[in-house]
């Protein structure tokens, strides 16, 4: 057998910075809750509303994008939990 060695290295995972969706679209930064096709793409299939680190969305969009979620929710236009 051989035995291990440490190279001393650290290997690091190499992401590239993802763009908020919002931010890069500046002439539309206002989030509708009204704009249930919009809304959709950051539901998950179960209705719950996906996280930031997934969605690549800053936090102050994130934050905006909840509270738009959540009225739709209450309105009606979106189901709180889908079976």
């Amino acid at each position: 057998m051989r035995p291990e060695r440490d190279t001393g290295k650290k290997f690091f995972r190499k992401t590239r910075k993802r763009n908020c969706v919002f931010c890069v679209e500046k002439g539309s930064v206002d989030i509708d809750y009204k704009d249930i096709n919009r809304l959709g793409r950051f539901i998950s299939e179960r209705g719950k509303i996906v996280p930031k680190r997934v969605t690549s969305v800053c936090a102050k969009h994130q934050r905006g994008l909840s509270r738009a979620i959540k009225r739709a929710r209450e309105i009606g236009f979106l189901p709180y939990a889908l079976d």
